[in-house]
């Protein structure tokens, strides 16, 4: 008999757009969708090598009974993405909370634990009496045949006492009994904090851990060309020119593709261009559009690149 998770996974991506409204730019294109809104979509995913390798290491981490597992990566480079995939694919039988921005001092970690969990607490009851009532949750779950699974999301927020008490809730299992697995995703700081010689203890019990990296030029492209096909393109939609500049714009970060990518086909359309080249995206930068790119460090434009009246094709912008 299996069981359902007391934590539901992150609510299902919204319907999609029928063909009565496929959105701007879509039906110009031939597109079924957008190919690049920021709303994780397991079809649109681009399975590159290093999501294959993270994603294998933390679905091993799952199934291995690690004590803790860590996933780390800058902003925008998927981690949610393939922790929602990781959620569509778990046991049923599991028992799994999802902790997301968890903050407080002693005590609020085990109620955030003890929410996520769908259990019924005095919220004015001592730090004693809620870890003691969350250990005989788990240890009942883990005698019906449900291990708990608790992941923490954007774990860098929490404090150097509250990642001390996580090691505490690994106490809970013993000799074999594997009660309750941690799952801990964050920012590359996480990972720095967790290196901390004070926190040696915890990192001594993370058996799998991986790290995002943002994607190369030739990932780059190899994404853009991905999400345009999937959603019914061809692919070709943006130069080859195009795909490298997006590169040296967003430095491989799949969220500022996506946003940098959307605008750019936003105007294309506008222009009647059947392509996206480096002189539209040039404009996107331009008209200061694409926010995320005004916190970076500038990029030099070239004359061509800086000229409105210069397009692919040689016509007025």
């Amino acid at each position: 008999m299996t069981k359902t998770p007391k934590a539901a996974p992150p609510p299902p991506a919204p319907p999609r757009p029928g063909p009565e409204h496929k959105g701007f730019y879509a039906e110009f294109f031939g597109f079924r969708e957008r190919p690049f809104t920021l709303l994780p979509d397991p079809e649109l995913l681009l399975w590159s090598r290093q999501y294959r390798q993270a994603f294998s290491v933390l679905e091993f981490g799952v199934v291995s009974r690690s004590p803790i597992t860590l996933l780390t990566g800058a902003i925008g480079c998927g981690k949610t993405t393939l922790l929602r995939e990781l959620l569509s694919r778990l046991d049923t039988s599991m028992t799994v909370g999802l902790i997301s921005n968890a903050q407080g001092g002693r005590g609020a970690l085990i109620q955030w634990v003890m929410n996520a969990l769908g259990m019924s607490f005095d919220h004015n009851a001592g730090y004693v009496h809620l870890f003691q009532a969350m250990q005989d949750f788990m240890i009942a779950e883990y005698a019906a045949g449900h291990r708990t699974l608790l992941i923490f999301d954007e774990a860098q927020n929490l404090s150097q006492e509250s990642l001390e008490e996580l090691r505490m809730l690994t106490n809970i299992n013993t000799g074999k009994d594997e009660v309750v697995q941690l799952l801990l995703i964050g920012q590359p700081e996480l990972r720095a904090m967790i290196s901390q010689p004070k926190l040696e203890q915890l990192a001594q019990r993370i058996a799998v851990s991986y790290h995002l990296e943002p994607l190369d030029a030739e990932t780059t492209g190899t994404f853009i060309m991905h999400r345009l096909r999937a959603v019914g393109g061809t692919g070709a939609e943006f130069t080859e020119e195009a795909r490298d500049f997006v590169y040296q714009v967003t430095h491989g970060v799949p969220r500022l593709i996506n946003q940098f990518c959307d605008m750019a086909l936003l105007y294309a359309w506008t222009q009647d261009s059947p392509q996206v080249t480096r002189q539209i995206l040039s404009r996107v930068l331009q008209d200061n559009i694409f926010f995320a790119a005004q916190i970076k460090a500038p990029l030099t434009l070239t004359r061509q690149d800086s000229d409105p009246a210069v397009t692919a094709k040689g016509d007025p912008a």
